[in-house]
């Protein structure tokens, strides 16, 4: 890797291994503008917006260029930023301007720049068409006409899924980024993960807005509304109001949902555990009977999807239990039936998830009974996030209150659900025979946990050592199964998670790199470490919950069995 001097501005400053001039400057404490720069996809420098000056007058983007011993550079001349303002306004030019109503209002990139670089007025007319939205997808919603043809959502889609939904079409004055063919989005095989929207700088991607049904049920005093919340998104939800990234802010947020309404607040780690109890269970019988194998964890949305759309083969080895989401939901249902014919009310069921593709979750058949889903309605943290702040409530000055019994009580094992590697910890604490305080320690610290794409544990269950894998990222999920046909590799249990760190780097999420989300996942982790109880089988209303009302049900219930046809049933 290249180390020396650089000189920026006329400061020294020193870089070794820094890939690219851009980086380098910010290291020297100067933000330089960038649209199409993403730090964790491929250099691509078509907005040239980072562009620098150096001593010769000649005008290259810092981004592609590589940082060399001696050079010397300027980032802001009367040249630079003329050219900058002219980017600026030629893109606003071709851009629609409804910023006032616009989803990214306040968060666009492109807003941000027009107001630091000073551009207020535009010369250009408008020329291009009106291009229609794209509704269609359950989880995203796409907008051309505010694209600026950055490409951070192509690279996004394949660099970091490997799905290739999205790319340039056309070329010149006529360039779009679309679907092949034009296609609307549910047309494709959109895994919905939404990552695509948490790269757009501008409001051309974004996630579904369903505040408003929250609100209409929220006023309704005919309907009980019940929240559940996920593992990661207490370590998220307060960086939008100054908490540190990763500090565990559910019990402020339980405190804001029933000031803004809320009948009771439940904790999706009830759910977690549940799962963790069958799916240990489905494992230790598959140990039984030999299989199939490798078992995959059935968590994330986006990944059985990609299975359904692009690989069937493989859901014959995908855990038959259902999301910690779905599970809980499934029971919050069964038990309010009696209590809402006893009061005359309906009740209505809110998870507050990280995740986009919960929301295409929810809508799917096989998670409904009698006509009704199971949830009726997921709202991502950035939602949740807005409606706080449409209440005027103070978050960091509320007074904390714990979510509701019975089904508040969660373990440490569910609150790990939340990061990468997550699940198949808390899937060991319960498999494995010696519960020790030594043996919870040495998983710790066995390679489940890290940032590794890949990650691969041999622990010792009874008379088998077990093969564990970690992936996160689908495009690293996809070398796994190649590794796996072509029997360079064998698995028992397989933890995938779409997205990169897990669930804390969800598309719902505050925007954020990777260091955030890794602070995220270490506030789960010091969540797990006060927690009191830390297996899920010592979860006392679980297990009542399984030998009790559930008793004979809990397949019914709480498991489903998805098919090539990408369609569900339940067993």
């Amino acid at each position: 890797m290249a180390k020396g001097i650089m000189y920026i501005d006329g400061q020294r400053v020193p870089f070794d291994g820094e890939k690219n001039v851009l980086a380098v400057i910010r290291k020297a404490g100067i933000n330089m503008p960038t649209f199409c720069y993403y730090s964790e996809l491929s250099t691509f420098g078509a907005c040239r917006m980072c562009v620098v000056e150096d001593e010769r007058g000649k005008i290259d983007a810092s981004c592609s260029m590589e940082p060399r011993d001696g050079m010397k550079i300027r980032t802001n001349t009367e040249k630079l930023l003329k050219h900058r303002r002219m980017i600026l306004e030629l893109i606003l030019a071709s851009h629609c301007r409804d910023c006032t109503t616009c989803e990214k209002s306040g968060k666009c990139h492109l807003q941000k720049l027009a107001l630091q670089f000073g551009v207020r007025k535009v010369r250009f007319a408008d020329t291009r068409p009106v291009y229609e939205k794209d509704h269609s997808s359950p989880a995203i919603v796409r907008d051309p006409n505010k694209c600026i043809l950055c490409g951070d959502c192509v690279r996004t889609c394949e660099e970091m899924q490997g799905m290739g939904i999205l790319n340039f079409a056309y070329r010149g004055s006529e360039l779009q980024v679309m679907p092949a063919f034009d296609q609307k989005l549910a047309d494709t095989n959109c895994i919905s993960c939404g990552q695509c929207a948490a790269a757009c700088p501008t409001g051309a991607i974004t996630i579904r807005d369903e505040i408003g049904k929250a609100w209409k049920s929220l006023y309704d005093p005919n309907t009980r509304v019940v929240f559940q919340i996920a593992p990661a998104v207490r370590v998220a939800v307060g960086e939008e109001f100054g908490m540190e990234p990763g500090t565990n802010a559910l019990n402020n947020l339980v405190a804001a949902l029933k000031m803004m309404g809320a009948d009771e607040v439940y904790d999706t780690n009830f759910g977690a555990d549940l799962t963790v109890l069958e799916e240990s269970a489905e494992f230790l019988e598959r140990l039984k009977k030999g299989g199939p194998f490798p078992m995959f964890t059935s968590c994330c949305p986006a990944w059985i999807k990609y299975l359904e759309k692009e690989n069937p083969a493989y859901l014959k080895n995908v855990s038959s239990c259902k999301s910690p989401m779905e599970m809980f939901g499934a029971v919050l249902k069964d038990q309010y039936r009696k209590k809402d014919a006893e009061d005359g009310r309906r009740t209505y069921h809110i998870a507050i998830m990280p995740c986009t593709a919960k929301k295409m979750e929810a809508g799917r058949e096989e998670f409904r009974h009698d006509g009704q889903p199971d949830v009726d309605l997921v709202l991502t943290t950035q939602e949740i996030i807005t409606m706080i702040k449409e209440s005027g409530i103070r978050f960091t000055e509320l007074e904390g209150e714990s979510p509701d019994l019975p089904f508040g009580m969660g373990t440490g094992a569910a609150t790990i659900f939340g990061t990468t590697g997550g699940v198949a910890e808390a899937v060991a604490r319960r498999v494995m025979q010696d519960k020790s305080k030594n043996t919870l320690q040495a998983l710790q610290f066995s390679g489940l946990r890290g940032s590794d794409v890949i990650r691969e544990v041999s622990l010792p269950v009874g008379d088998h050592v077990i093969r564990i894998a970690v992936v996160h990222g689908l495009v690293n999920a996809k070398k796994l199964l190649r590794d796996i046909e072509q029997g360079l590799a064998y698995y028992d249990l397989i933890e995938v998670m779409t997205c990169k760190t897990g669930c804390v780097g969800g598309a719902g999420q505050p925007i954020g790199l990777t260091l955030r989300k890794q602070q995220r996942a270490a506030g789960l982790y010091a969540t797990d470490r006060a927690a009191m109880i830390k297996s899920s089988e010592l979860n006392p209303v679980a297990m009542q919950l399984l030998e009790g009302p559930l008793n004979g049900r809990a397949h019914e219930l709480l498991h489903v069995h998805y098919d090539a046809t990408g369609d569900s049933s339940l067993h």
